[in-house]
């Protein structure tokens, strides 16, 4: 059964759902875009087939979606998503769930009774994101205790650090520093860069301590390093058994016993492959740990991972669980808006159980 998605916005995240639903039309189908911008409406109707409507309403008279994914200004998606969810209407809001703390507080506080909303957090289903999470599941390197992320921003790594760790609602203490470095501008939303030139990143230092449950994690980030062509990541996760280093896995069978491995990438249309070039799933030691569902698609991992989330929504909205809700997203949201708290103060910052920790939408 196809899945009618309505999309308000059109920004360049935007985009990504347009694209996955044109890859994928026996699964989704995107029935109209709400925005007010004339030029990018006549484009996406021209590169996608898509109606485009100045206001929600015009697009449910015209054809009734499933859900809406909401994905505007991050300022303005709180009071978009609660009108959509007044009117009786599932949402599938893009990240973050809000830029600061009082819009958390209010947006939690004001869900309609028997409104549904999840937060579009792809990185969880990135497939070596995914492959990273199945082995620390089966328990092969222990139990997480340490998490080292040099990998994305704010919001989206706290969401990986969490999940890495097997943390829900509970209070770090939070160091942080920042300073600058130097780097020659790379590749922007905007494509390739047209000179050389060299400009200021902020590095990004902040150490995470969960004391309570005896878990801990080192953000590392570089602004936009995950555009730079120079910039590598960082992933590490430490278990008393073992630890996932980027991809390389390393534990032990017992305890006089080491076994080392690597998650490896299997691509389709590499040399002799003719199958078309695409990712096929992630393989560790004799096992495939991650199958790609979209395969043929030809989506990018960030693609993948938004059309997971679309699959999840699906779900969600016909009575499965919550993938990504409301709470854990503001947990996030938090979590880097603190970390922004211990730069400016210099000090650690402790936080606090909120509202939202016992409730799920």
């Amino acid at each position: 059964m196809i899945t009618k998605i309505g999309l308000y916005g059109s920004g360049w995240r935007a985009e990504y759902f347009l694209r996955v639903a044109q890859a994928l039309p026996q699964r989704f189908k995107i029935i109209g875009v709400v925005t007010r911008n004339d030029e990018r409406a006549a484009r996406y109707t021209a590169e996608f087939g898509v109606s485009c409507f100045k206001k929600a309403e015009d697009l449910i008279e015209a054809s009734k979606p499933d859900f809406f994914v909401v994905s505007v200004t991050a300022s303005k998606a709180p009071d978009i998503a609660l009108g959509l969810m007044e009117y009786g209407f599932p949402v599938l809001l893009e990240t973050p769930a809000a830029v600061d703390y009082e819009t958390l507080l209010r947006f939690n506080s004001s869900i309609p009774k028997g409104g549904k909303i999840q937060i579009a957090e792809q990185y969880p289903f990135h497939p070596m994101h995914a492959a990273r999470l199945k082995y620390i599941s089966r328990g092969i390197i222990g139990t997480p205790r340490h998490v080292q992320m040099s990998f994305t921003h704010a919001y989206h790594a706290m969401a990986l650090i969490r999940k890495f760790l097997g943390i829900g609602f509970e209070n770090a203490n939070i160091t942080a520093k920042a300073f600058t470095v130097p780097v020659v501008a790379g590749y922007t939303r905007d494509g390739e860069p047209a000179e050389e030139k060299i400009v200021d990143k902020t590095q990004t230092v902040a150490v995470l301590d969960f004391d309570r449950v005896g878990k801990t994690a080192l953000l590392n980030h570089e602004v936009d390093q995950h555009r730079s062509w120079v910039r590598s990541p960082i992933i590490q996760i430490k278990g008393e058994r073992g630890e996932i280093f980027n991809n390389k896995i390393k534990y032990l069978k017992d305890y006089k016993t080491p076994i080392e491995t690597d998650f490896v990438r299997k691509d389709m249309g590499r040399d002799e492959n003719f199958e078309g070039y695409d990712l096929k799933g992630v393989f560790a030691a004799d096992e495939w740990v991650y199958r790609n569902p979209y395969a043929g698609s030809r989506l990018i991992d960030d693609e993948i991972a938004v059309a997971a989330c679309l699959d999840a929504m699906a779900e969600y909205i016909k009575g499965g669980a919550s993938f990504y809700g409301l709470a854990e997203a503001s947990q996030d949201a938090y979590l880097g808006l603190m970390v922004n708290e211990a730069l400016k103060k210099e000090n650690v910052v402790s936080t606090q159980l909120q509202d939202w920790y016992n409730v799920e939408v």
